[in-house]
C-alpha cells in the first residue's frame, strides 16, 4: 500500500507537469489580444535575434516549457487590416493569455511604434511554413 507521503509526491509531480506543459493551440484557430513591442536579444527559446528579425514573444500561459518555439504566426492588426508573419522565439511573462510582444520591425509592419499597443488577431501556421 502506498504511503500518504508517496501519494502526495506523485500527485504533486503530475500537477507540476500539467502546469509546465505548453498550451498547444490548434493551427488556424484565430486568437485575439493585445500586441506590443520589445527590444529582442537572447529569447527564452535559446536563440539570439535582433530588432530587424520578425520575432514574437508569447504569454507564459501558452509558452509553457517552450513547445511552441520556432512556430510561425500570422498576425493581423484588427484596426487597419495590415498583416505580417512572425516567428515565436521568446516568452512574455507580462502578457495576457493571447497577447503577444513583437520585435520593432514586426510591429512596424502592422502599425507605428509610437502607438505602442495594437489590437491584434493571430494564428499559428503549420510547422513547415516559412514566409
Amino acid at each position: 500500500m502506498m504511503s500518504l507521503y508517496t501519494l502526495f509526491i506523485v500527485a504533486f509531480a503530475l500537477f507540476a507537469s500539467v502546469l509546465a506543459a505548453p498550451v498547444n493551440l490548434e493551427k488556424r484557430i484565430t486568437h485575439s489580444g493585445r500586441g506590443t513591442w520589445f527590444d529582442v536579444g537572447l529569447g527564452a527559446c535559446g536563440e539570439y535575434n535582433n530588432n530587424n528579425d520578425k520575432i514574437v514573444a508569447i504569454s507564459s500561459n501558452i509558452y509553457g516549457s517552450g513547445g511552441n518555439c520556432n512556430q510561425w504566426m500570422h498576425i493581423t492588426n484588427t484596426a487597419n487590416g495590415k498583416s505580417a508573419y512572425g516567428l515565436v522565439r521568446d516568452e512574455c511573462p507580462g502578457c495576457g493569455s493571447y497577447d503577444i510582444d513583437m520585435s520593432p520591425s514586426l510591429f512596424e509592419e502592422l502599425g507605428s511604434l509610437d502607438t505602442g499597443v495594437l489590437k491584434v488577431s493571430w494564428h499559428y501556421e503549420n510547422k513547415s511554413f516559412e514566409p
